[in-house]
């Protein structure tokens, strides 16, 4: 499909660069880069939110091992 963009300058110019350097013309670049954006927020909006829970603090500073040790029943 055609279609007509208006692209800021500076960013054309990097589009150029890209181009070149990859030795893709700049529909396929556009194309590639913007497949790349709708893939990423396809991925990051498919994963569920991570639980969260208050735990009431801890029981025991882990730096300490004696504290530790006796939280577990060990000598």
């Amino acid at each position: 499909m055609k279609t007509t963009l208006n692209i800021n300058d500076v960013v054309m110019k990097l589009l150029k660069e890209e181009s070149v350097k990859q030795g893709k013309t700049l529909s396929e670049v556009v194309e590639m880069a913007l497949r790349g954006l709708f893939q990423q927020r396809q991925l990051t909006s498919d994963l569920p939110p991570l639980p969260s829970f208050k735990s009431g603090g801890g029981l025991v500073d882990l730096a300490n091992w004696n504290s530790l040790y006796e939280v577990m029943g060990r000598p």
